[in-house]
């Protein structure tokens, strides 16, 4: 499961365990049965409640994933940027894709 955006109030109730609506409940059984749940947050810069929501929800099983785009394969537009985000999260997932170049090493 994929919740892209996610508001910190979203990644609040899902720390919290909250089900109080459908996606929730969703993310929770996703947790439940030890399957994927990426959460892309959406705001920033964070606070202390923000990061100890992402802790709690991590330590539960769910991968934060925030929409940082990385630098290093040299990105010439606005769609490179959004492609490398969006191929890190195909990527928590298995699929396979060619959005961006991978990094090889040094």
């Amino acid at each position: 499961m994929l919740v892209i955006p996610c508001s910190m109030n979203t990644l609040g109730l899902l720390a919290d365990g909250t089900g109080n609506n459908l996606l929730a409940r969703a993310a929770q059984v996703m947790l439940k049965e030890r399957r994927p749940l990426v959460v892309v947050p959406r705001e920033m810069p964070y606070n202390i409640i923000h990061l100890e929501n992402m802790l709690r929800l991590a330590r539960a099983g769910g991968i934060i994933l925030p929409a940082s785009p990385g630098f290093y394969h040299h990105p010439q537009s606005m769609d490179d940027l959004v492609r490398h985000v969006v191929g890190r999260v195909l990527d928590q997932f298995g699929i396979e894709h060619t959005l961006y170049k991978r990094w090889e090493g040094v």
